[in-house]
């Protein structure tokens, strides 16, 4: 996440700044014969950079923004080719007094979890699905607001305009959303021990297509499709409860196969907190809840909808090759989290206290019952309501679990320790969409090692084995081998070396000895060093990457692998 420093105007208007953040990053690939890299794959494109440069005005009640972006991408990226362009992405004004705000421009925001609206962008996936419109906010008194939006969703570098090409074509959003923050309206419940808020939206898209042939048969679908949520979050001392339910009106799509089921959605958590302890337990349902402004769109573009991920989100090299995508089609999530910290000058806490956490998450299929038509079995099928689904019926299909266990040691001042067991299964078949595919059943080690040198220099080391249910004997069936590129068993390390606040150089290596591939048996070297000064951070990295997922809050992008080097660079103002 970058930051941003004000740069007052002098000679400009009085009281007013501007601040802005640019990001430049580039990739040169080569022929890795070692890894399967061929020259047809970097298809003679062994360049790709991408960038950006935002830009933010403010004076008073008035600010105003743009951002420019320029993707020169190759095949070995992994992103989309439609984001390959150049020009302003993203501008916007807005004015607001604290009653009454008004944006026009390209708007990001989003309506409680944003079950069935939530427009954002991240850059690390080529993501942006902001909304070109208007938004306008009303607070009539404190601990009330009422937001509404009108527009349409970027789509790449398509153009706004009605007379498009149907392939670019996407439908208009409408939308509303109020809160009340009871707390803040009742004087009487400020200092209250027990906390409120209630909110409740309703989103509407408009196709203008009434008539699809699909296969051999023509639907007549609706022009508007809505959606509403309602949440509550409560709170009473250490608990805290929060729910959210989202339902949406039959919308048949590709994505859904043209089914008439209507969708919903349940998020709710429960949580405890105290000095040393904290417990979470949250619970998904999502239920045919794929909610787009485009009904032919397929990839992760025009989304409406967010479902959030309920499952820990790992970080270290391993355990990140099997990152869970959300199935907006239909899951079932649990997560049990807790977090302790053995206190200090204690037998098991030691001088300095010992972090224990404890997590399990996971993720099944929905029960699906099929409906009979005229003795005809409908399961899923075109033009139908497509199935029947009892609400708190889980599937038998595990789509993901993961249960992981981490310990957090200070032993000096000088010397830190962390090591982490995990224990993971992951529905390849499904998450990946390779039909056949084995699901992943591994067992993960991983340990990490902080020696302070002096107050600027450290020294860290990270250590991991990933343990496969698919072991380096493994039979193969024919046609399946591109599903095996990171199965059998993994070997990490890293060793980093930090002069703060300005340095770091690291080396790293992962290798898949275990593979029942002899020939996908590689290490896979890398290096790299940054450099920082105030708000310039730059990075260079090179050697080889592995295929994967790279997966942002549920939504993810495969990466395919590569040898190469990269560079980026990122500064505020």
């Amino acid at each position: 996440m970058l930051g941003t420093t004000a740069m007052y105007g002098q000679g400009f208007f009085n009281g007013s700044k501007v601040s802005g953040s640019f990001q430049i990053d580039g990739n040169y690939y080569w022929e890795d014969k070692g890894i399967g890299i061929s020259k047809e794959d970097i298809n003679g494109e062994s360049f790709g950079a991408y960038g950006f440069g935002k830009l933010q005005y403010q004076l008073g009640d008035f600010s105003a923004g743009m951002r420019f972006e320029a993707y020169q991408t190759t095949p070995m990226s992994g992103f989309d080719t439609r984001v390959k362009g150049m020009g302003v992405a993203n501008f916007f004004a807005t004015y607001d007094n604290g009653t009454i705000g008004v944006t026009v421009g390209d708007i990001y925001d989003q309506f409680g979890n944003g079950l069935i609206y939530r427009s954002y962008e991240e850059w690390t996936l080529g993501y942006d699905n902001s909304l070109r419109g208007v938004r306008a906010v009303f607070r009539p008194t404190l601990g009330v607001t009422i937001k509404g939006i009108y527009g349409k969703q970027r789509f790449y570098w398509a153009k706004y305009d009605e007379n498009v090409s149907t392939s670019e074509d996407r439908g208009l959003v409408r939308g509303i959303d109020g809160e009340w923050d009871i707390n803040q309206s009742i004087k009487a419940w400020n200092i209250s021990k027990f906390h409120a808020t209630l909110g409740a939206s309703f989103v509407s898209k408009y196709e203008s297509d009434t008539r699809m042939m699909v296969g051999e048969s023509e639907l007549i679908l609706p022009q508007n499709v809505a959606a509403y949520a309602g949440r509550m979050n409560l709170g009473y001392g250490r608990f805290g409860l929060s729910a959210e339910y989202a339902r949406k009106i039959n919308d048949p799509s590709v994505f859904n196969n043209f089914i008439y089921r209507e969708g919903q959605e349940l998020l709710a958590s429960l949580s405890y907190s105290q000095k040393g302890l904290g417990v979470v337990l949250q619970v998904k349902r999502v239920d045919n809840m794929s909610f787009k402004s485009k009904r032919l769109a397929t990839q992760n573009d025009l989304d409406l909808g967010f479902i959030p991920p309920i499952n820990y989100t790992h970080t270290h090299s391993l355990p990140s090759m099997f990152s869970y995508a959300t199935q907006p089609l239909g899951e079932m999530g649990i997560q049990f989290q807790v977090n302790y910290t053995i206190p200090k000058k204690t037998f098991l806490g030691g001088k300095y206290g010992t972090k224990l956490a404890f997590n399990y998450s996971q993720v099944n299929d929905i029960k699906r019952d099929s409906i009979m038509v005229n003795g005809v079995n409908t399961l899923n099928q075109a033009g139908t309501k497509g199935y029947d689904s009892p609400f708190f019926a889980v599937g038998d299909r595990m789509f993901y679990r993961d249960l992981n266990f981490e310990i957090e040691k200070k032993i000096s001042t000088k010397w830190n320790l962390t090591l982490m067991y995990i224990n993971l299964y992951y529905d390849m078949e499904t998450i990946e969409n390779h039909p056949g595919a084995e699901a992943v059943e591994a067992n993960i080690a991983f340990g990490e090692v902080i020696y302070k040198i002096n107050r600027k220099h450290s020294l860290r080391l990270e250590l991991q084995h990933m343990w496969d249910n698919v072991g380096s004997d493994h039979e193969i069936e024919a046609g399946h081998e591109a599903y095996y590129t990171k199965r059998g068993n993994w070997f990490a390390f890293l060793l980093e070396y930090t002069i703060a606040p300005k340095w770091f150089v690291s080396v790293a290596d992962k290798y898949n000895y275990g593979n029942p591939i002899e020939d996908n048996r590689d290490h896979y070297f890398t290096g790299s060093f940054g450099y920082i000064k105030d708000q310039t951070r730059i990075a260079i990295s090179g050697g080889r990457q592995s295929e994967g997922l790279v997966c942002v809050g549920g939504v993810c992008r495969t990466v395919p692998a590569s040898s190469g080097v990269s560079i980026t660079i990122t500064t505020s103002f």
